[in-house]
This record gives C-alpha cells, sequence and structure tokens, in this order.
C-alpha cells in the first residue's frame, strides 16, 4: 500500500493561475549519512590526530611546530576536519607549565 502525496497550491508567476505540486516528504529529506572517510598516511592530518592521541596531548605551538600550520589553521582542522567530518572528540585542558594541550581519546 503507498502513501499518498501531499499537494501543495501554488500560483504560476506568468498566469496567475494555481497549480497543484507535490510537496516533499519530509521523511525522504533526512539528513545524509556522512561518509565514511579513509585517513592516509603520512599527511598533516594524520599527524595532527597522532599528536593528540598520545597520552599527554599537544598544544597549539607543538602542532605548529610539527606541521609549519599557523595557529588558526590547527583551530580550524580541529573543529572541521577532526570534530565535524571525522566525529572525533578533541578536549582541551589547561596544564600548569605547559598550557592548553588539546587531546582525543585513542582508537
Amino acid at each position: 500500500m503507498t502513501k499518498p502525496t501531499k499537494t501543495q497550491i501554488t500560483h504560476t508567476a506568468h498566469t496567475g493561475v494555481p497549480t497543484e505540486q507535490p510537496t516533499p516528504n519530509v521523511a525522504s529529506e533526512a539528513e545524509p549519512k556522512p561518509k565514511s572517510r579513509t585517513l592516509r598516511e603520512g599527511t598533516k592530518q594524520a599527524k595532527l590526530i597522532a599528536m593528540l592521541r598520545a597520552p599527554e596531548g599537544a598544544t597549539i605551538e607543538e602542532i605548529m611546530a610539527a606541521t609549519n600550520w599557523a595557529a588558526h589553521t590547527i583551530r580550524g582542522a580541529m573543529a572541521r576536519a577532526l570534530k565535524k567530518k571525522l566525529g572525533l572528540d578533541v578536549t582541551s585542558e589547561k596544564v600548569d607549565g605547559r598550557g592548553r594541550c588539546y587531546k582525543t581519546p585513542a582508537t
């Protein structure tokens, strides 16, 4: 048994005559599933993830030295690539004598 589609009355710009158009099915327009991503070895992003997975984590300055990235690039990579795209949980904490350290759980 098929579900009846809803229709929506709209007016065409040229004639002003109402026309019926099917409304989009809300259930079928759900969020697309995130693509599974594979990590390439030897990239700066892989180096960043390895540094963050170390037990002591890494500071922005340490990551800058290892990748030659600017601080804003590192923060953007952690927010966009690691958190949003890869779904990694990046946490930060203030460590005495070292500054703010960023970590992600080891897998």
